[in-house]
């Protein structure tokens, strides 16, 4: 669910930009505000979860994750961005109090050598989310053109009426549904029998100060902040960069892409042809993809890491990445979209094989580094918008540099910087 919702907002950030005629750094500004939700709520979290225990944090997480839905209702009844932003930040509050939880759980649940494979094995399961919410999106929420100020202003009053509850439809149906399955879920989890780790632990030890000395904890929190900021950034601008590459000529000019096309528009529910699909619709079908690929590898991830070292695999998918972003960038056509479609694949190990290697032997300081690592997810909120702020300069494809140092980092982190301090510590 919490991926599931996490690219349903990506899917917002296309359409509040053509809604609103924001830049591409303004609507960065989307991202922003969800992102910085895990900077507030993160430490916070953790205390209310070591206070009251895993299962009823998540609890608490999923109500709030509900609450928020319904604020999407008011945000596009009165098209105020403000209650948008809002909206996004109660979100993430909600979907960051089950993350301080998750992952420390999971890696928990068994031998510390198999951590980063259990957790790419839950993870895979939170990408599946991820990969069916842009076919959602593509049917519901970019299903119809946005007019833009001028096109609305010579409309008459009853037209200018119809066409804003149209617009507001598209984005209160999906939201309201999921506020009520979300309220579905929380009662449910609230009888689940889950196994009891905090009590009798050494969660009311340990301490922050200590913590933030770990040389490879610290390097590890940079290393999540330009992940999920790289990740976030690419997620979000897809469907504008597959508009800047004319998909819809792409897709006219070959019978597999059509073809690929029809499918993905038959899995997202949406009975229209994709010769009449809005390029908009057309361009978010094709991002499930990138979501796509970051569940089959965390699959694949998952029984790899049985096999090879955590770091050395980091390094090496951090480098295909950096790879696959300066083809991209030099390219057009099919090759710069599928290139970079593919980064999706090799995203797929790194949030989990750098919190685990991050986390490594801190001892009754696990649950101080699992909050600020979580903290560090914050880095989704500033690397889009300046990730936008880069390409209202230069470009969608030149701006995607700045995303290959984010990755150049990771594999710095995978081949070197995890290992910072343990050394000392083993000898």
């Amino acid at each position: 669910m919490w991926g599931f919702i996490t690219v349903l907002v990506d899917a917002l950030v296309p359409r509040l930009r053509d809604v609103f005629e924001l830049t591409y750094f303004q609507s960065g500004i989307v991202q922003f505000a969800f992102f910085t939700a895990y900077a507030v709520f993160s430490i916070p979290g953790g205390m209310l979860i070591s206070r009251i225990g895993y299962k009823k944090g998540a609890v608490v997480g999923l109500f709030l994750m509900s609450a928020a839905c319904f604020l999407f209702y008011p945000a596009a009844e009165f098209r105020i961005f403000g209650i948008f932003l809002l909206a996004m930040f109660v979100l993430a509050g909600g979907i960051t109090i089950l993350q301080v939880a998750a992952n420390p759980y999971v890696a928990a649940l068994g031998p510390s050598e198999t951590a980063s494979s259990r957790l790419n094995l839950s993870q895979a399961f939170n990408s599946l989310g991820t990969t069916i919410a842009p076919l959602i999106s593509a049917a519901f929420i970019l299903s119809s053109s946005v007019l833009s100020s001028d096109q609305i202003n010579v409309l008459s009053e009853a037209d200018k009426l119809t066409y804003y509850a149209s617009e507001a439809s598209a984005v209160q149906g999906p939201f309201v549904i999921l506020a009520f399955v979300l309220i579905g879920l929380a009662v449910a989890f609230g009888s689940f029998n889950l196994p009891k780790i905090l009590e009798g632990d050494d969660h009311d030890h340990g301490s922050y100060k200590v913590a933030l000395k770990k040389k490879h904890l610290t390097f590890g929190a940079l290393g999540i902040f330009v992940y999920v900021g790289a990740e976030v950034a690419i997620g979000s601008y897809l469907v504008n960069y597959f508009l800047s590459l004319d998909i819809a000529a792409l897709v006219a000019q070959s019978g597999f892409m059509e073809t690929v096309a029809n499918i993905l528009a038959v899995l997202s529910f949406s009975s229209v042809d994709v010769a009449n699909m809005n390029p908009a619709q057309l361009a978010g079908t094709f991002v499930f993809f990138y979501w796509g690929g970051a569940m089959i590898g965390r699959f694949l991830g998952s029984a790899l890491l049985q096999k090879f070292e955590a770091g050395q695999l980091l390094a090496v998918y951090a480098s295909v990445n950096i790879t696959l972003l300066v083809v991209s960038m030099l390219s057009t056509g099919y090759l710069a979209m599928w290139s970079i479609l593919c980064i999706g694949l090799f995203n797929s190990i790194m949030f989990p094989n750098i919190f685990t290697l991050s986390i490594k032997d801190l001892g009754e300081n696990t649950a101080q580094g699992s909050g600020i690592l979580c903290t560090a997810i914050v880095g989704g909120a500033f690397i889009p918008p300046l990730y936008g702020k880069i390409a209202d300069s230069v470009g969608l494809q030149l701006a995607l540099l700045f995303l290959a140092l984010c990755y150049g980092y990771i594999f710095w982190y995978g081949k070197y910087g995890s290992k910072l301090g343990l050394e000392q510590s083993e000898a």
